[in-house]
């Protein structure tokens, strides 16, 4: 009883929700890329403000509306069948859906159609081509203001000027990429190439990955099987080397940036000032404890200062760059989570801190932009436990913090260009989606959408959300259990637990059904209870929260996941033997580890694309969290799962995609060899041609494979 009492330090159910019906669902119902998945989601319809006039734009099917605020006279815009007649004037490609519109006025619109990119005249009904990029490129970015667009074509870089392109930098040899992500995408940037404000200029990578070994990827599909390498730098090995580089529109000119060695070094975040002159880096060291952000002449390519430094003893990620503040072209918002939470800090280009916009404990999640005059600013934010989300807004001057919404939930909001009207669409546990108009105070102008339940009729299972007590017997962690929808408490039930568990998530929040997946309503429907939890380690809560795993992946993260399987053995109707754990990539890899330290607890398992020991995974990510193998042996050593391989017991089924760029097949074909070597069972399946996860079609035929292994051992 003492130890019960103490696991149980407990649990207070926060929301509940039963949805009752007769229908049954399949996983061609509630997969992505199923042939139903989109009949039982709920229909919405999307909205925007119209250019500057504050109109709301709204699409109905394929008919795009307008009205005033408050009105209910309703004005049409454009027609999806007139604008793809329109659109075979120009040879671009038919619409089958609306794409983003970008409002450039209250009569025009700009939007890509393939590889073009169109402005709409609502007046003339005239459409014309800004800019188009080869149709064998990617990688495209268009700047709006010179109507060209970069792109690039293998390892080179393009601009298109009208109907040519002009090739601004080609791969000197193997291993050298131009114009595209870097640094394995790991902090916050996804893309390769950066226009200044005017167009002028465009800054860019140069990656050199010459140095990194190669890593073999075998293709099945040829006659006799051909190797296709791709460069992966595995943790603690030689890693790529990356220079920035600017291009002068009107000169054809190319210069690179007097930075220091791209040896061991990370060039993240550029961001152009709004007069051209300069570039500012967030530049890391491979440590990734250590940032200057530094402000380089963009025309002569010298560094001109360091503007200011971070550091951290666990780890500096910086995610966004800086973001001017309209009509002051000397000051910028920087986010840091230099004082615990993802904040606001006010710097000028000289490297002064003006301000620091927030003092409470609200972690911001994403910035919205500025109100007309740029007096405010408008984020996203959370802030306690994180099952909410909330837009809020903050003066510049003084660092007022206001909350916007109100209702509670889940929100994403949309700030007219003047700041007095916000679209807010949200979602709860128990509210499928609402769509309202606020004004600039929050007060709610009317309601604009309200979703049907789209299971309606269908058997879901109740759904609650939980407090669960982590391992250091204070902090409480976010839980979420779907009970079949016959549920009897007199009964047992086994369970499956889903899990991720790593950095960069957050399963359990309180929008629609909790964030549960599709799948996991499928296995309640078939008598399980479905169990998730956010443990130590997972996002939006705080650097103590996140950094606790540091040097020691696994042992926080395993022991939080046990607090919440302690809770589940607590509840008569748990069938305590009858307990399995699934997860995929860093979830794959909590499942390996529950499996292999509590085979007492866990009978059935599947883990898909499981990392098994961390030094075959890569550099940015991996050194981030565990410093190198050299820095850190007995970190990589307890983390290896292949030392732990004697402790499975129970049925563990891993699946792997082939060709997995990310965690390398080579981590899962080395616990098999381990469960080989040491006479331990194992069940295993592979996906040819797969990356990472799969995708599309296949996927059903991964979560059946999935829930036959369940059924058949759990």
């Amino acid at each position: 009883m003492k130890k019960i009492s103490g696991i149980l330090l407990l649990l207070s159910i926060i929301f509940s929700v039963s949805i009752n019906g007769q229908k049954k669902l399949t996983l061609e119902d509630v997969i992505s890329g199923g042939r139903n998945f989109y009949k039982h989601l709920p229909k919405r319809m999307s909205f925007d403000f119209r250019g500057e006039s504050g109109e709301l734009v709204f699409t109905k099917n394929d008919v795009m509306y307008s009205r005033k605020p408050g009105s209910k006279e309703e004005q049409l815009l454009i027609v999806l069948k007139d604008l793809n007649e329109k659109l075979k004037s120009v040879d671009a490609e038919p619409l089958k859906y609306w794409p983003r519109m970008n409002w450039l006025s209250e009569y025009e619109v700009w939007f890509r159609s393939g590889n073009k990119f169109l402005k709409y005249d609502l007046k003339s009904a005239d459409v014309r081509v800004l800019a188009k990029s080869d149709k064998s490129g990617s990688n495209v970015d268009f700047c709006l203001k010179n109507g060209k667009a970069a792109f690039t074509i293998g390892n080179d870089l393009y601009i298109s000027e009208g109907d040519t392109s002009v090739l601004i930098a080609k791969a000197e040899k193997d291993g050298i990429v131009y114009g595209q992500e870097v640094h394995r995408n790991e902090f916050g940037f996804t893309k390769g190439t950066f226009w200044s404000p005017e167009g002028n200029y465009l800054a860019f990578y140069r990656k050199d990955q010459s140095m990194v070994t190669d890593y073999p990827l075998v293709n099945i599909e040829t006659r006799i099987a051909t190797v296709e390498n791709i460069k992966y730098p595995m943790a603690g090995m030689t890693s790529e080397q990356v220079e920035v580089c600017v291009y002068n529109v009107s000169t054809g000119d190319t210069l690179h940036l007097k930075t220091a060695s791209p040896v061991n070094r990370y060039f993240t975040n550029i961001a152009w000032t709004p007069d051209e002159k300069y570039i500012l880096i967030a530049e890391l060291n491979r440590g990734q404890d250590h940032m200057q952000m530094i402000k380089y002449d963009a025309v002569t390519g010298e560094k001109v200062a360091v503007l200011f430094e971070e550091t951290d003893e666990q780890w500096v990620e910086p995610l966004h760059p800086a973001l001017f503040i309209p009509g002051k072209n000397d000051e910028f918002i920087w986010q840091s989570m230099r004082d615990g939470h993802n904040h606001l800090y006010v710097y000028n280009t000289d490297g002064k801190l003006i301000n620091n916009l927030i003092k409470e404990d609200i972690e911001v999640m994403d910035v919205l932009g500025f109100d007309e005059k740029g007096k405010k600013l408008y984020f996203l934010g959370t802030s306690g436990d994180a099952l909410n989300r909330d837009a809020y807004s903050v003066s510049l001057s003084k660092g007022a913090v206001k909350k916007i919404t109100s209702a509670d939930g889940y929100h994403y909001v949309k700030v007219s260009s003047d700041g007095k009207n916000i679209i807010d669409s949200y979602s709860s546990l128990n509210v499928p989606g609402k769509v309202d108009l606020l004004n600039s105070s929050g007060k709610k102008v009317e309601e604009l959408f309200s979703a049907a339940n789209p299971y309606e009729g269908f058997d879901i299972g109740q759904i609650k959300l939980l407090k669960v007590k982590a391992a250091d017997g204070v902090t409480e962690l976010n839980a979420r259990m779907v009970l079949p929808p016959d549920f009897d408490p007199q009964k047992k039930y086994p369970v499956i637990v889903y899990v991720y568990g790593g950095p960069h998530s957050q399963l359990v929040r309180n929008s629609w059904l909790g964030s549960a997946s599709g799948w996991q309503l499928y296995m309640a429907q078939k008598g399980y209870i479905a169990f998730t939890m956010d443990n130590r380690g997972t996002s939006n809560r705080g650097t103590d929260f996140e950094q606790v795993i540091h040097r020691h992946l696994g042992k926080i993260e395993v022991a939080d996941q046990m607090k919440g399987v302690d809770y589940l053995r607590s509840l008569p109707y748990v069938d305590t033997t009858r307990i399995g754990v699934h997860g995929w990539s860093f979830g794959g890899f909590m499942t390996v580890s529950l499996m292999v330290q509590h085979p007492e607890v866990f009978k059935v398992g599947v883990a898909g694309g499981p990392v098994i020991d961390w030094k075959y995974y890569e550099v940015m990510y991996g050194e981030r969290y565990m410093d190198t193998p050299q820095e850190n042996p007995e970190g990589y050593k307890a983390a290896n799962l292949n030392n732990q391989v004697k402790g499975l017991k129970g049925r563990l089924m891993i699946i792997h995609g082939a060709i997995d760029p990310v965690v390398v097949w080579q981590n899962s074909l080395t616990f098999v060899r381990s469960c080989v070597e040491n006479e331990i069972q194992l069940d295993y399946f592979v996906y040819p041609r797969h990356p990472h996860n799969v995708r599309g079609h296949d996927r059903i035929h991964l979560m059946k494979k999935v829930t036959r292994y369940f059924e058949d051992f759990l």
